[in-house]
């Protein structure tokens, strides 16, 4: 790999004797993928891993595998049904190194494509509540499809800038996740074109720009709560030296021992007021299976204050409560949120008003006239037992689902289809026939 000499010489000085190692191993192409569970799905480990012929575990994640990039690919209904999230196992260590309970109010500012949010809402157990952030609108419709896929239900999806956030959300989330935007020489091997967009002064500017995120999760900060954060870069100017920028700036924040990535290569800058490095984590591909990243945990010492929630005006919704009666066995709580046609469901009453947002909860469907139509998204959240008609299908039939296609069923009315006991997606059957309510733009060539 032809690397920048200004790079070369930087990390040379980084890392002294280890050079030649590290430059043998950027000349590498990793030849495995990561894959992460999505625990959320009963038995989905034992059920995805049976399909594998080889894996190994990701030694900071417990929910992580290495595969090869042949195994499993995107049109597996394993994926399709959000069982699996295909995700850079250095990426997986961000979340690793947060301590997240059941009932966190959490938020991940710079959450697209949705990596890290899923694992999130995969340890909230349903949980809590959710809010992952996208500044650009591309990307927040892609990590929205994300959060849909996985059947999260207690995630909002916003498109915001920080300031903006942090206007609406004062000391409001107990755990704050920044994977920041970087200069991404950590990602180097994987996408080379990065290669050629870097340079000394593009990374001066990526880290006054993660001052200024820094500045505004600060501000959205619970007291007693923490906050992670990360970069796949390996420049210390976006690195240690962001994390003495917090602690000068912050007399409340301390820098926490991140004693859950113990697999991680330690911290080789020391920050002004902790001598001890090892308090922040590096990956080097010289050193772990993975691609270049850093990870600092940070705690706010304040005293916990009461969270102060603005509510929405709580409303019910007959034609969906009219489709749940009628063909589900379980009864969802929350908010009904409507934007257009689209019916969602908040799993905390939080007014959002003057954000930008995306989605607002779980996606139940679509309101027509007189009549609920539910949609794909509804199906990936619930369970088998969850619903009264339910249709098993083999991996022909599931297939010729996700194509478009009609397939015969001896129920009438909403179907969920099921792929080895996995919802899919919905049906609706008359006659012996089931229509396909696949959504079109998913639907496989």
């Amino acid at each position: 790999m032809n690397l920048p000499k200004d790079f070369i010489d930087r990390m040379s000085d980084m890392l002294g004797d280890e050079m030649p190692d590290f430059l043998d191993a950027m000349d590498k192409t990793p030849i495995n993928t990561g894959l992460r569970i999505n625990t959320l799905k009963d038995g989905a480990r034992e059920s995805v891993l049976s399909e594998l012929s080889s894996y190994s575990p990701v030694p900071w994640c417990d929910d992580g595998y290495y595969i090869s990039k042949s195994e499993l690919s995107g049109t597996h209904p394993y994926h399709m049904g959000g069982l699996i999230y295909f995700q850079e196992p250095s990426a997986m260590s961000t979340v690793c190194a947060l301590p997240i309970n059941k009932g966190d109010f959490v938020l991940d500012l710079c959450a697209a494509p949705g990596g890290k949010a899923t694992q999130v809402a995969g340890r909230l157990c349903g949980s809590g509540f959710l809010v992952a952030n996208e500044i650009v609108k591309k990307r927040a419709d892609i990590l929205s499809d994300n959060i849909k896929r996985l059947g999260i239900k207690n995630a909002v999806v916003t498109n915001e800038s920080p300031k903006n956030l942090e206007n609406k959300f004062p000391h409001f989330f107990n755990k704050i996740i920044v994977d920041a935007p970087c200069s991404g020489e950590g990602m180097f091997r994987k996408e080379p074109q990065a290669v050629d967009c870097w340079s000394v002064e593009h990374t001066l500017s990526c880290a006054d720009r993660q001052r200024h995120i820094l500045d505004s999760a600060m501000s959205m900060l619970r007291g007693g709560g923490y906050l992670v954060y990360s970069t796949c870069t390996f420049s210390p100017d976006e690195n240690e030296k962001i994390v003495d920028y917090v602690l000068d700036t912050y007399k409340n924040i301390e820098l926490c021992d991140i004693k859950s990535l113990t697999a991680l290569s330690n911290g080789i800058i020391k920050c002004s007021k902790y001598e001890n490095i090892t308090y922040t984590k590096r990956i080097f591909p010289h050193k772990q299976n993975g691609e270049g990243h850093f990870v600092a945990l940070f705690h706010n010492t304040d005293a916990k204050e009461d969270r102060n929630i603005k509510t929405a005006k709580a409303n019910n919704n007959a034609l969906y409560r009219e489709f749940e009666n009628k063909f589900l066995n379980t009864h969802l709580d929350g908010t009904f949120v409507t934007f257009g046609d689209n019916l969602y469901l908040m799993s905390e009453n939080i007014d959002l008003n003057k954000l930008k947002v995306v989605s607002p909860g779980l996606y139940l469907g679509t309101l027509k006239k007189n009549r609920f139509e539910p949609s794909y998204a509804l199906a990936l959240a619930l369970k088998k037992e969850d619903f009264k008609n339910t249709l098993d299908c083999s991996l022909d039939m599931i297939n010729a689902y996700f194509k478009g296609e009609t397939l015969k069923c001896g129920h009438n009315g909403w179907t969920a289809l099921l792929y080895n006991g996995y919802p899919m997606g919905f049906g609706k059957a008359s006659g012996g026939v089931l229509k396909n309510h696949y959504p079109k733009w998913l639907r496989l060539m």
